[in-house]
């Protein structure tokens, strides 16, 4: 097959799974619906998305945390969009922040299990980088049916007014409006912010609402008496001002948001940006149809850094891995990337793309360390099937060199950024900065892979196991069954390998088109920027 004829072959594909992500996302940004959404503007409310966007600067970049989450999920409940909250990282009066906003339309703004979990995903990031957090409340407050995965535990609900009393201690500013219903245990979280807004009419806060009210005490009272925005912002005094509309409260907010002050930061070095020389759009013909295929990492990317530049560090050691400094929108990076191409080592070992082998770990250990003597913050772009297994490897010392690598990673105190490009395979998701080592945000491309091991070893390796029970058992199997076996187990774990089985549970803060990839790590950069370091670089103990 010519270059050529592979390029527009991988380009169609990309593309093709680019707009199903697009389409996915058109669906997603619908809520509860057109008939819920009607409700809402009823009551002269903006919906949750319209409230950002009134909110957020106008043209200024934005991106959305979570926007998957809970897809696919709670189909018994008919479904929980966005698990009925909108996350986004964007700019009020020019400073970035956060802004959590309950959407009404989705059974009500109800809590669910995974809206506990973006909601505390939200606060990680404001806390991680010091950013403003505003919250847009309008939830009937936890979804009942579902109370027992979603109160009692330690990331649970709970946990959420923990964090906003943290937060308050570490001079993270909170502000609130409460837009709509603000109900039971819920009503702590705009009370402990800076700041607590209430809007006319609709907005309403209090512990127990009329129902609950009558039951428990037998007291009969309406909720806009019960807690409306005339009891608790001018007899109770629980909020501090109440506007007669949305747009006059999030106007507010804009007012209280332009005379922050400035505070210290942690001084990333950041120059004029600069698009690369080589067109980005390419990304769609490089990266390939199929996971297993074999591609140079370094076209990658040239088409992701400022000016197609890229220093790199220890070129001709450890090629599975490329490791060298770049600048993404003018900010200083170091990049650590699987190379996807087969390699010959200088000592003659052929080397399989998106392998760690001793030298790569051995090699990328080193290079963290560097970047944060350094400061400079670390970018992961991840393709990688795990580390190298066999005699050969084990007795090279693959564990400890693999030990050496995750020690630099998990001790690393330079803001973290984690693209996952391709496969995420195993402990070499760990290696690579994957969830459980605090990257400030991880997103997928729509091509990525997530897994304990490829689809076909893990297919057949279970198969192995299943025949084996069922010989034990004395059942023999003709390979007509062992082959519809095989086919069945391969089905059910691709699903799991899915971007979109990741994003759904929050394991990705999003999927995103390749081309947005610059965009989220210049706002991360940007929003790491604002937590000045406190922490002393230490890798503890290390085998060498």
């Amino acid at each position: 097959m010519s270059k050529d004829i592979e390029f527009n072959r991988n380009e169609d594909h990309n593309k093709i799974q680019l707009s199903f992500l697009q389409e996915k996302l058109r669906k997603i940004y619908e809520g509860g619906g057109k008939k819920a959404a009607e409700k809402q503007k009823e009551k002269g409310k903006l919906l949750a998305r319209e409230r950002i966007d009134y909110l957020l600067d106008k043209g200024s970049p934005q991106i959305e945390i979570g926007a998957l989450t809970a897809e696919d999920m709670y189909k018994e409940q008919g479904g929980c969009p966005s698990a009925g909250v909108v996350v986004v990282m964007g700019y009020v009066e020019g400073r970035q922040c956060i802004v959590v906003a309950n959407d009404a339309t989705v059974k009500a703004g109800a809590w669910f299990p995974m809206t506990a979990k973006k909601n505390l995903r939200a606060q990680e990031i404001s806390m991680e980088n010091k950013l403003p957090i505003i919250y847009l409340v309008d939830s009937a407050g936890v979804f009942l049916p579902m109370q027992d995965e979603i109160f009692p535990d330690k990331e649970h609900f709970g946990r959420i007014f923990r964090n906003n009393a943290v937060m308050s201690s570490m001079g993270i500013i909170q502000i609130a409006a409460i837009m709509g219903s603000c109900v039971a245990g819920g009503a702590y979280l705009p009370i402990m912010s800076d700041e607590a807004c209430i809007v006319d009419k609709t907005g309403s806060v209090f512990l127990a609402g009329s129902y609950l009210v009558k039951s428990a005490i037998g007291e009969e009272i309406d909720n806009e008496t019960l807690g409306g925005a005339t009891t608790q912002s001018e007899i109770s005094g629980v909020t501090d001002n109440k506007f007669p509309d949305d747009k006059s409260c999030l106007d507010y907010i804009r007012s209280v948001m332009s005379k922050i002050g400035k505070l210290p930061e942690a001084g990333f070095n950041r120059i004029a940006p600069a698009l690369p020389k080589l067109d980005e759009k390419e990304i769609y013909g490089i990266l390939p149809e199929t996971r297993d295929k074999q591609f140079d990492m370094h076209e990658l990317i040239y088409r992701l850094v400022d000016e197609s530049s890229f220093d790199e560090y220890k070129e001709k050691y450890g090629q599975t891995i490329l490791c060298g400094y770049a600048r993404i929108d003018g900010w200083a990076v170091g990049i650590v990337a699987n190379q996807r191409k087969v390699v010959k080592s200088k000592k003659g070992e052929m080397q399989f793309g998106g392998v760690i082998f001793s030298d790569s770990a051995d090699k990328a250990a080193r290079f963290i360390m560097n970047c944060n003597q350094r400061k400079i913050p670390l970018v992961f772009l991840q393709d990688v099937t795990g580390f190298m297994v066999g005699s050969r490897s084990e007795q090279g010392g693959i564990i400890k060199d693999g030990a050496k690598l995750v020690s630099a990673v998990a001790n690393s105190i330079v803001p973290k950024f984690t693209i996952i490009t391709g496969n995420s395979f195993g402990a070499g998701n760990y290696a690579m900065c994957g969830k459980a080592y605090d990257p400030r945000l991880i997103v997928a491309w729509p091509s990525a892979q997530i897994a304990v091991m490829g689809g076909s070893q893990a297919a057949k390796t279970l198969l192995q196991i299943q025949t084996s029970t069922l010989k034990a058992k004395g059942q023999e199997i003709t390979p007509e069954e062992e082959k519809a076996l095989l086919d069945k187990i391969t089905e059910s774990y691709l699903k799991q390998t899915s971007p979109y089985y990741a994003a759904s549970r929050l394991w990705v803060d999003a999927i995103i088109d390749p081309l947005d990839t610059r965009k989220w790590i210049s706002m991360g950069i940007e929003a790491a920027n604002h937590a000045p370091i406190e922490k002393q670089f230490n890798v503890g103990v290390i085998q060498t």
